[in-house]
């Protein structure tokens, strides 16, 4: 298979799970195994940036009030991404100075699949018939700083489906928890993103040199159909629980274990 087809369906395949509750990072693992297309983890985290960047006029009502400092909602919510940015920012600092690297196992991998897709039916179930908030709170903007956290290092766990989780256990709405829990991802990743660049520029000597090309080919992708992809999901989680996601994570994650450990 030519590099570009295979940079090109991991794209796709990071563009369809970054913002679902299914995790991109354990897809791309195990898509690059099954392909023997063995990616940079800078083309990951770059592709993952792409993709969330993108989404960004799909929240332009949102982000328009963060700029009117007058409004006390709007300065409160940044604030409250700010915080939780920033948690997530310490704890991958400390992280990145004590060297840690993703398991690229599969074991792990379909491990998280199937516990977070337990927990999220588990949860659903429990939810049914309760009412829910919309406000966000300083207890969930601490707990979506640590859930980034926990799925950055199981990978499998997934970003998103972490974070949402946490917060519908605190008794946020799914809408509210979706939408916070991708502002959040969006400094996020661009940070992310930029460290990896700048290292790769700045500290190039002795490492294998990056194709930029693909990395481009593949961030233009997935930006591409992860816009396409949330403007659903927003509209899908406005009538619907994700007990679906629970099932296609357990379904994953059996499979990961039965045939391909």
């Amino acid at each position: 298979m030519p590099d570009w087809i295979g940079v090109v369906l991991l794209g796709v395949l990071e563009g369809l799970t970054e913002f679902l509750p299914v995790s991109s990072t354990g897809h791309l693992l195990v898509v690059e195994r099954l392909i023997h297309l063995k990616r940079s983890d800078l083309f990951n985290v770059v592709i993952q940036t792409g993709a969330v960047l993108a989404v960004l006029p799909l929240f332009r009502s949102r982000v328009q009030t963060f700029f009117r400092w007058r409004e006390l909602a709007g300065r409160d919510y940044l604030l409250k991404i700010a915080i939780a940015f920033g948690i997530t920012g310490v704890g991958g600092l400390v992280l990145e100075k004590n060297h840690f690297k993703l398991p690229e196992e599969t074991l792990p991998v379909a491990l998280a699949l199937l516990i977070g897709g337990l927990l999220f039916i588990a949860v659903e179930r429990w939810l049914r018939g309760r009412s829910f908030s919309e406000d966000v709170t300083w207890t969930v903007v601490g707990l979506v700083g640590v859930g980034q956290l926990i799925a950055a290092v199981f990978p499998g766990a997934s970003r998103s489906g972490t974070t949402i989780l946490l917060s519908l256990l605190l008794g946020l709405s799914r809408p509210a928890a979706t939408e916070f829990s991708f502002l959040v991802s969006i400094p996020t990743m661009a940070a992310a993103g930029g460290l990896k660049i700048f290292k790769q520029l700045h500290h190039a000597a002795g490492t294998v040199p990056e194709d930029w090309a693909m990395v481009a080919l593949g961030t233009a992708v997935a930006a591409v159909v992860s816009f396409v992809v949330v403007k659903w999901f927003l509209r899908f989680i406005q009538a619907h629980t994700f007990e679906g996601f629970g099932w296609y994570r357990n379904a994953l994650g059996a499979f990961l274990l039965i045939f391909c450990r």
